[in-house]
């Protein structure tokens, strides 16, 4: 495509002289413009996605795909509803739950809670909660003797596994001087770290017998059924069919629906955050534009010279060409290498600098997860590059054509 003439003069021009040192400092800026821009889209994109694919991750796996709820307080027959529910093809599991606010307190203070009580076995099947125990086991969870919470409320309340923690339900009992709160202690026997905040602050998981006296709902009865189905993407149409198995006598909801302006804000940020990454790369591409403007100019009188020994507008328009889109393709280059591996150690990056400066970079009361998450979708890294490969080859071309329309006698004439 070019001949090694063109690439040999191209590359020439690409070394300046040191009368020619602002066109190769423009030059250098522009490539680190391109370079920068890209490799800080690919790292954004990158942590939009893993956070996308964390939150989704655990929001799903704590609370079921799909959610059956009654249009009264609560679920009678459960057992036979649930029954019904996995003839539904594609349903994986179902857990009945029961779920319930309180007031959490133990030596180091108080706070309020979220209890949810549900069988030991549907404990350990959901693989977001099993993996994230770390002290205790579902052995006394199994008697039905104690309570798992999460390790930021155990430090916030400065209680481990073997203490007590009180719980206070505001739907107390009514007696004859007026309705009296619902107070019990019960034991720490398991502490879970899921990675999200508000799970780990918040939570307290609670064997279903328990809760269903404590929160006196009946033995028959529960809160809600979360349903797990075989393809999380498919939640909806399985909402439908699920919600027909059950003659629609309950609420049955999708975790799109019930997340849907939580993964929604997150795609629109996500899409802003790409807009405005690219007008980085736009602006390094209209510094290749005036940097090779600069260099024809400069390389005017060559120009000239290279027409009166033979050398087409072609050959001039390739030269030229040539210059600028090697700006664009060694700094897309340069960009695409340092965002992945700058994507692929992110955490371990800002944990570096978080010691450095003393600063908290990244707050998990803020960001909902623990770590900074990052996941490289290699498709969307290589849209970043064509998009960047094409803004630089286009910056390319008009300065390549002024070159190549240059008039060797005129130039030559006023030289």
């Amino acid at each position: 495509m070019f001949s090694s003439l063109e690439r040999f003069v191209a590359f020439r021009y690409l070394r300046a002289k040191r009368q020619e040192g602002f066109i190769s400092v423009v030059a250098w800026f522009s490539l680190m413009g391109i370079m920068l821009g890209v490799a800080t889209l690919i790292i954004v994109m990158a942590v939009m996605n893993g956070f996308r694919a964390e939150l989704l991750g655990r929001v799903i796996g704590l609370n079921g795909h799909v959610t059956i709820t009654g249009y009264t307080p609560s679920v009678p027959e459960f057992d036979t509803i649930a029954a019904r529910v996995r003839g539904v093809e594609g349903v994986v599991h179902v857990t009945p739950m029961i779920e319930g606010q309180v007031m959490a307190s133990a030596r180091a203070g108080a706070g309020g809670a979220l209890v949810r009580g549900l069988r030991a076995e549907d404990f350990a099947a959901r693989k977001v909660l099993a993996d994230s125990l770390f002290q205790g086991s579902l052995e006394p969870f199994k008697a039905g003797d104690g309570v798992f919470i999460g390790i930021r409320m155990a430090n916030r309340l400065g209680i481990t596994t073997g203490d007590k923690i009180k719980l206070i339900s505001p739907k107390g009992t009514v007696t004859a001087f007026g309705s009296v709160p619902r107070v019990r202690s019960f034991e720490v026997v398991g502490i879970f770290n899921v990675g999200m905040y508000e799970y780990d602050n918040t939570y307290i998981y609670m064997p279903l017998d328990l809760a269903q006296k404590f929160f006196k709902t009946g033995q028959t009865s529960v809160t809600a059924l979360e349903v797990m189905v075989d393809n999380a993407d498919a939640a909806r149409p399985l909402a439908k069919d699920i919600s027909v198995a059950l003659d629609g006598q309950f609420r049955v909801l999708a975790w799109q629906r019930v997340n849907a302006s939580f993964f929604n804000a997150l795609q629109v940020e996500r899409n802003v955050m790409f807009l405005i990454l690219t007008l980085i790369i736009l602006v390094a591409a209209f510094n290749v534009i005036s940097s090779q403007i600069m260099l024809v100019k400069d390389k005017g009188r060559g120009i000239a010279i290279l027409r009166t020994m033979g050398a087409s507008r072609a050959t001039i328009l390739r030269i030229f060409f040539i210059t600028g889109s090697s700006v664009g393709v060694i700094g897309t280059a340069m960009g695409a290498a340092l965002g992945i591996a700058f994507a692929l150690n992110i955490e371990t990056i800002r944990q570096a600098i978080q010691s450095l400066s003393g600063a908290e970079l990244f707050a998990a009361e803020i960001y909902f997860l623990s770590r900074l998450p990052a996941k490289i979708d290699m498709g969307e890294v290589l849209s970043v590059v064509i998009m960047a490969l094409t803004l630089s080859l286009l910056a390319s071309i008009y300065p390549a054509w002024r070159a190549a329309r240059l008039d060797p006698v005129e130039v030559l004439r006023y030289e």
